[in-house]
């Protein structure tokens, strides 16, 4: 089986991609002082997913770094079968990721790191669209966005207090 050079896997059993590193400079008086920033999506390919951002002097550190925070920030992602419940548009800042439901056999359409978030989340069937900005930290905090906003049939219908049926129908 062939890996993906950033997918890590883990002790823990938890899929871990690195989505981007950025170096990044602040000046001060004496110079610049370089860092790196790193984003980190973290899932265990059965519906839980997270993702989370690191600072270090070194990319290792920042990586470990964004790793924690992507597992403290994990959630459960609702699916109908092998897909989402319904239609859902995730935005955050300029970036908008329309994500569709989509049948058994089609796979991951999407593109990039939106492509990385749905792997980890271990959604088998899905489509998506991603408008706005190609930024890659944008999109993939607009794909969880969209992610969280997923809700079943039986979520409302316990919400509202009512039968599957009736919210069905």
């Amino acid at each position: 089986m062939a890996r993906n050079d950033r997918e890590r896997p883990q002790k823990d059993d938890l899929i871990k991609k690195t989505v981007r590193v950025n170096r990044v400079a602040k000046v001060v008086k004496g110079g610049r002082n370089m860092r790196f920033s790193v984003m980190v999506v973290v899932g265990d390919g059965k519906g839980s997913v997270g993702a989370g951002t690191g600072k270090a002097a070194e990319v290792p550190e920042a990586i470990e770094k964004a790793t924690k925070a992507a597992t403290k920030a994990m959630f459960k992602v609702s699916t109908s079968g092998s897909t989402i419940p319904h239609a859902t548009v995730g935005e955050f800042g300029c970036g908008k990721v329309i994500l569709l439901p989509a049948p058994e056999g089609t796979g991951v359409i999407a593109g990039g790191a939106v492509r990385m978030v749905l792997e980890v989340s271990g959604i088998p069937n899905i489509r998506t669209k991603s408008l706005g900005t190609n930024n890659p930290i944008n999109s993939v905090k607009a794909a969880i966005n969209g992610l969280k906003s997923l809700r079943t049939a039986e979520d409302v219908a316990r919400a509202r207090g009512k039968a599957v049926e009736d919210i069905i129908n």
